[in-house]
């Protein structure tokens, strides 16, 4: 792929891992932007949107894995399907050692095919992988910060949304399906998230939705049905309310240029 492309919003369908031991790199995901300096991480999950910087301004390494590619428990302990986790880490010094050790010895592996058979090749591949996500999974918290994570009820309504944000957005029926009050639902999302529950669920469709314009030339029409929207119209007015702009004006900023396959609905 071209410098071009690289610039372009992406959405792969694989993990990247992303460390930079030289110089910077602004990296971009889900449209907010991450400075990346010497020793810092970036763990760019399938599904999300992201846009690389100038990549001659930094040296560092990338690596590329399918989530299949780890064990089952690997993938558990490291929360590897956690579309909520921290997108950028900076490691203690302590921390950035190990994953300096398993990176380089990753490498190391990667570049040894001919030294044992494929089948032992792949399998040692597999736990040096292993090694290196549960090190960035699990880094040593900073002193001074807090201990407790969020609450049972906020993690059940962030699952629910997850899973159902395409076929309600409406707080009362998240709130019946999980036996909750739609107040204690709100409460709980403010405490853990610093938002209301109904502004959480908002920000999820408004994150699709900006998802789906960036990446691919569907229309107004075709993302509104995708994400439960009775007509374009419906779509572009709520995202209009909620983004700021409308869909073709993100589109257009996003991308850089106004693309083909348009509507009269807006994009």
């Amino acid at each position: 792929m071209g410098k071009a492309g690289l610039t372009t919003p992406q959405r792969p369908a694989f993990h990247h891992l992303v460390t930079v031991t030289s110089g910077s790199l602004w990296h971009t995901i889900d449209f907010t932007g991450y400075a990346l300096k010497p020793g810092s991480w970036l763990w760019v999950r399938p599904g999300q949107v992201q846009q690389w910087g100038d990549l001659q301004e930094a040296e560092g390494t990338l690596i590329l894995f399918e989530r299949d590619f780890l064990d089952p428990g690997p993938v558990t302990a490291a929360a590897v399907d956690d579309r909520h986790a921290m997108v950028l880490q900076v490691p203690d010094v302590e921390d950035l050692h190990a994953l300096e050790t398993a990176t380089a010895h990753l490498a190391l592996e990667f570049q040894a095919l001919r030294r044992l058979p494929v089948e032992a090749h792949v399998a040692v591949l597999r736990h040096l992988l292993a090694v290196l996500v549960l090190r960035l999974a699990h880094l040593t918290a900073p002193v001074g910060s807090p201990a407790p994570g969020p609450g049972e009820t906020y993690l059940r309504f962030r699952d629910a949304v997850e899973r159902d944000f395409i076929r309600s957005r409406r707080l009362e029926d998240y709130a019946q399906a999980l036996g909750y009050s739609a107040r204690t639902l709100s409460r709980a999302t403010l405490a853990a998230a610093g938002i209301g529950a109904k502004e959480f669920i908002d920000r999820r469709v408004i994150l699709e939705a900006r998802r789906l314009l960036a990446h691919g030339d569907q229309s107004a029409s075709r993302i509104a049905a995708q994400l439960g929207f009775s007509s374009a119209t419906n779509f572009s007015k709520y995202f209009h309310r909620r983004a700021g702009q409308s869909p073709i004006a993100f589109r257009t900023a996003v991308r850089g240029h106004v693309t083909s396959g348009g509507d009269e609905d807006g994009v």
